[in-house]
């Protein structure tokens, strides 16, 4: 399938989600607790509140009684959670999204807590689907990795933490990319050839590796051994 913005789309889609803040996704609804000590009205009542019992959530964001307001936190929250059903964000993604709403910084920032706290924004977890989807797909490279990341709106301390878990195999990695791509350039001269495939390898997030990579490649499909001779 593709994404929003032409490419394929990522797959570190999310599974769906309710809304947080009042509204009802389905037929059915969450059951509301009672206070004690209040009359409730009619209907089931729930058990007397406990001392031990603690919520573990951020609160909900706070807005005036301006029915404006809360119709805005409303729309916001529906178009996050849209959002989210398609791709997952980085936090400063969702940010970005709710500040084409009329909301207070507070209220959005309040609002993301929210989010994070239920596992809906995860900067961590998206780094990794990102790199495994970049390594396992795509073949790319440190370096390349890592300017995905950014771009996703990624911070560099959680950037640099998921590098870590990266193998150190990038050489290997880099040789395998230009073994299969050199038997494309049969037909051109070896300087030709050695100047596309690595830059192929650098667009690649190579570095300096893949120099290197594109010359071994090259000389191994130059190489007598490396071609089979038919008698």
């Amino acid at each position: 399938m593709r994404s929003d913005n032409g490419g394929e789309r990522d797959d570190e889609t999310l599974a769906p989600v309710i809304p947080l803040f009042g509204g009802a996704t389905g037929a059915d609804t969450a059951p509301v607790r009672h206070r004690p000590g209040v009359d409730n009205g009619p209907g089931p009542q729930t058990p007397e509140w406990h001392p031990t019992w603690v919520a573990e959530e951020p609160p909900a964001p706070a807005v005036d009684d301006d029915s404006a307001a809360a119709d805005a936190l409303a729309r916001a929250e529906k178009v996050l959670l849209k959002k989210l059903r398609t791709r997952s964000l980085s936090i400063r993604e969702a940010r970005s999204a709710l500040r084409e709403h009329d909301l207070d910084d507070d209220v959005v920032a309040a609002l993301l807590d929210r989010f994070v706290a239920h596992g809906y924004l995860d900067d961590e977890a998206l780094a990794e689907q990102l790199i495994h989807k970049a390594v396992s797909r795509k073949g790319q490279g440190r370096q390349a990795i890592a300017q995905t990341l950014s771009q996703r709106g990624i911070g560099r301390d959680v950037i640099d933490i998921a590098l870590e878990s990266l193998p150190d195999d990038e050489a290997e990695r880099a040789l395998e990319f230009a073994r299969a791509k050199a038997g494309s350039m049969d037909s051109l001269e070896r300087d030709v050839a050695l100047r596309r495939l690595s830059g192929q390898l650098a667009r690649r997030g190579y570095g300096s590796t893949a120099l290197s990579a594109a010359r071994q490649a090259l000389d191994e499909r130059a190489s007598p051994k490396s071609r089979v001779r038919f008698e």
